[in-house]
């Protein structure tokens, strides 16, 4: 039988996505609709995505907006403007996805709520990003990263026994961008059978509830949840950093009891510990911790890190280097895409799908950048709320081909 030929064009060349988007989580779904080659035409207001003034930290772009928004379109409108919410339904009479993460009810008080939408476009895929979800007594409630992050519990678990502390990055909003990118992605496969549009609702909190499944369950049905432990893990040993005689910290994780054997033989060259009874499986490793961890520390603190690292690699036992970014910026396994934008190249993690390699990476739009040409496309007379038109900002990366 003769192999299908490889696809050469995008997972979603020609799908046209609409996106009332701010801030993270929306524009990240959307970014991940446009790395597979969807069209995304990005709503601004007139001063922009609020997350543009975040900082200046991306080589003169704010590094929120510059990680979200390659390759989107600017228009930029004012929905509650009569003229603009009639262009806007003219786009979406022609677009596939819709996506907003205003606050609740702002949507539908602008003429554009999901449920609407689809009765007046059958074939359009909403999607709504909210902080709590569309009822319920939080639904009323602000919800940023943060926030939810305290809100769910994840706080209670993470860092170390003392003061609390975030997680460093925004999860929450990460989690729930590609959440939402999941979902929509699913309802366009569910049209393609159907040939009609479904809705997709996401939640920061119902998002990051979810990722919390473990330890809830765990203190649902236990009565007790797992502590702030810092690096240690807290059900399996040894598993945690250790510090090496030069002042790296190698993370060791032994998952199994093969593992420790291996730990024990080939690392800590001491063989008698693998099957000592007091050692030899995970629960009783767990019920001499303090002894486990103080031997491997031990052997650690007599050792470089580039001592270390060839006997676990050599044992096969799991571990990693804490790095800082310094360290993760010259990290040899670390990918990068260069983004054009108007104040300069923006080189930063790729996309995480290994297999994805686009032929130029697009670069970032400037505020209402596309305004004229998309107001002319869909019948609407230019505005004066759209940027000046001039050498585009959204061109391929400067290091790939156009």
């Amino acid at each position: 039988m003769k192999p299908a030929a490889e696809e050469t064009s995008p997972p979603l060349g020609g799908v046209l996505v609409v996106a009332l988007e701010q801030a993270v989580a929306a524009p990240l779904a959307s970014c991940r609709l446009a790395d597979a080659g969807a069209r995304v035409i990005k709503l601004e207001r007139a001063d922009g995505d609020f997350a543009r003034a975040f900082d200046t930290a991306a080589n003169g772009q704010s590094a929120y907006f510059a990680w979200l928004n390659r390759g989107k379109e600017s228009l930029v409108v004012d929905i509650k403007a009569p003229e603009d919410r009639e262009l806007v339904l003219r786009i979406l009479a022609r677009a596939d996805v819709f996506i907003q993460n205003l606050a609740n009810g702002a949507a539908e008080r602008a003429g554009l709520g999901s449920d609407a939408l689809r009765r007046r476009f059958p074939r359009l895929v909403t999607c709504d990003i909210s902080g709590y979800g569309q009822s319920g007594p939080y639904a009323d409630m602000k919800a940023y990263d943060l926030l939810v992050q305290a809100e769910t519990g994840l706080i209670s678990i993470n860092g170390t026994p003392g003061e609390y502390g975030r997680v460093g990055v925004s999860i929450c909003d990460y989690a729930t961008g590609i959440s939402a990118a999941l979902g929509i992605n699913e309802a366009l496969a569910s049209r393609a059978r159907t040939g009609v549009g479904k809705a997709v609702r996401v939640s920061l909190f119902d998002v990051l509830a979810e990722l919390m499944s473990v330890p809830l369950l765990e203190h649902d049905y236990t009565g007790a949840g797992p502590e702030r432990i810092g690096l240690a893990h807290p059900s399996i040993a040894p598993y945690g950093g250790f510090t090496t005689a030069d002042g790296a910290t190698l993370v060791v994780a032994v998952q199994n009891d093969r593992e420790w054997v291996s730990l024990a033989t080939a690392v800590l060259e001491r063989p008698e510990l693998a099957h000592d009874p007091r050692y030899a499986t995970n629960p009783v490793r767990m019920a001499h911790r303090a002894d486990v961890d103080g031997m491997v520390q031990a052997f650690f603190a007599v050792h470089t890190r580039a001592q270390i690292e060839p006997l676990l690699r050599a044992a096969r036992v799991a571990y990693g280097a804490v790095n800082d970014l310094a360290g993760l910026s010259a990290h040899p396994h670390l990918r990068r895409w260069t983004v054009a934008s108007e104040t300069g190249p923006v080189d930063m993690p790729a996309n995480p799908n290994a297999e994805y390699v686009p032929a130029g990476v697009p670069g970032l739009p400037r505020v209402g950048e596309h305004g004229e040409r998309i107001r002319r496309e869909f019948g609407a007379p230019a505005a004066g709320l759209d940027a000046a038109q001039g050498g585009s900002s959204c061109r391929r990366g400067a290091n790939s081909s156009q």
